[in-house]
């Protein structure tokens, strides 16, 4: 267990960060999720059963001393730190001609700053482990769709792996842009209800990530789109 990755995930109480974080577990590696709930992150901790190579650390992504905090907290715990995981995100289900202001300020500051301060918390440690950084994007960030300020910040999202990539590739870093479409997950809370047709799972979601990040040494896997079938967007 001493020598195994080590992997931070932020949002990772529920949905595609859960699954994730699932995942790497089972497989024998030690995993530290992020949220800004704390009661939902110790819920997380004891439905899986508390185990050892778990910590959760409560803090909001889009706070730079929180999320440096997070990655202290992590190399303390454990020692490394092998891949981030850059998922938390949230749409406010509006548009730009007809929406609320009021919630977009918080959607751009979550969805686009928060992986950039990740990035830059956690950039040193990764290149001692010649590490992994996972971007969670959309489609959104790849097809427009009429007033979507959630997909533009998504389409941040987009630029942002590659203008990453092109920085870190030098330190021997890899960069995976993983772009999901419609999933079934608490995203669509604040929507009302799921949106029609077939929905992936989040453990659908975290495979491909999960992928990605197991890929051999060297090999470098930048952008992963996954949509269900009949999703024509």
């Amino acid at each position: 267990m001493t020598d195994s990755p080590v992997t931070l995930i932020t949002g990772g109480g529920s949905g595609i960060g859960a699954a994730v974080a699932r995942r790497l577990l089972d497989a024998g590696q030690r995993v530290a999720v992020t949220g800004r709930g704390e009661e939902r992150l110790r819920g997380f901790a004891k439905e899986l059963g508390e185990p050892e190579g778990l910590v959760t650390v409560p803090g909001n992504a889009a706070e730079y001393d929180d999320v440096r905090s997070a990655v202290d907290t992590v190399l303390t715990a454990f020692g490394r730190l092998d891949t981030v995981v850059a998922n938390a995100g949230f749409a406010t289900h509006d548009s730009v001609a007809e929406g609320d202001p009021a919630g977009w300020t918080e959607m751009v500051l979550t969805n686009v700053l928060g992986p950039a301060l990740l990035i830059r918390a956690s950039i040193d440690a990764l290149k001692e482990t010649r590490g992994r950084i996972v971007l969670v994007g959309s489609v959104a960030g790849f097809v427009p769709t009429p007033g979507n300020l959630y997909g533009a910040t998504k389409w941040a999202v987009t630029g942002l792996a590659e203008n990453a990539r092109r920085e870190v590739t030098e330190w021997g870093v890899g960069v995976t842009l993983v772009a999901p479409g419609r999933v079934e997950t608490p995203f669509w809370d604040s929507y009302g209800s799921l949106p029609p047709g077939h929905l992936l799972t989040a453990d659908q979601i975290a495979e491909s990530i999960v992928w990605a990040m197991r890929q051999p040494a060297g090999v470098d896997v930048n952008t992963v789109v996954v949509r269900p079938v009949g999703q024509p967007n």
